[in-house]
């Protein structure tokens, strides 16, 4: 993703990529970024210090990891950076509540996924579910690439929240747990998740909803990352005209 973004924000006319980190001990340390992103060197290398690669930046796009993130907003804190734009998916409670109170200082645009397609089916799943009973059964299957270290997926999160809002509740009422060994007859209203990892796949995600007559499916497949770079770019622009607060792409796409 960050190769993708570098290459999504260079070929922009009203961007500039001034500053990236990569993680301590990684090969990419110290050399371009735009290099790295098979694109014209852009006269910097990468750092692994958040405060020094934002010095002279108006965004922050973060798409690491949980702990990563929070040491970069930390670090922000003494830059010119106002806005901050996360891709970063698998924060707990804990981290989620640090998210929310550095909400106060910056613009934030969190996501679990950037592509319009994506957002655009989270607000059908919250219509869906909003209009069929408990009757009908709401699964989700996501699928991704064997290196993905979180599951489920932010994206099958965002989808389960969508559902669980249209429910009129939230999804850790409404989750159920993972489908192993003897569960029993399944809850009416609940949620459930399931989770493929396979070769190199982007992402793939489904929402059945179910009843005992008929099945409706709603899905999205991603054919490349650079929908999540132009997503993730557009919430950028969006940015300049708000405050401080805590923002999703449904604010940024104003659905």
């Amino acid at each position: 993703m960050g190769r993708t973004l570098v290459s999504a924000a260079s070929s922009a006319d009203d961007l500039e990529v001034v500053g990236g980190t990569e993680r301590p001990g990684s090969g990419e340390l110290g050399q371009d970024p735009g290099v790295l992103a098979g694109i014209s060197p852009l006269g910097f290398d990468s750092v692994v210090s958040a405060q020094e690669a934002g010095k002279a930046a108006d965004v922050w796009i973060d798409f690491t990891s949980p702990v990563s993130t929070l040491e970069a907003l930390d670090a922000l804190s003494t830059t010119t950076v106002r806005a901050v734009i996360i891709g970063t998916t698998g924060f707990n409670d804990a981290e989620e509540a640090a998210l929310r109170k550095h909400a106060e200082r910056f613009v934030i645009v969190k996501a679990g996924n950037f592509s319009l397609g994506v957002n655009l089916l989270g607000a059908l799943v919250e219509q869906a579910a909003a209009r069929l009973g408990d009757d009908w059964d709401i699964e989700i299957l996501e699928t991704h690439h064997r290196r993905k270290v979180d599951a489920p997926s932010g994206t099958a999160l965002l989808l389960g929240e969508a559902a669980a809002k249209g429910r009129g509740a939230d999804l850790s009422e409404l989750r159920t747990p993972p489908y192993d060994g003897i569960t029993g007859a399944r809850e009416p209203g609940r949620i459930g998740f399931s989770v493929r990892r396979s070769g190199g796949v982007i992402g793939d995600h489904e929402v059945t909803i179910a009843s005992d007559d008929e099945i409706l499916t709603l899905q999205h497949t991603a054919m490349n990352r650079f929908i999540f770079a132009n997503g993730a770019l557009q919430a950028c622009r969006w940015t300049a005209k708000q405050s401080p607060g805590f923002y999703s792409m449904r604010d940024v796409l104003n659905l």
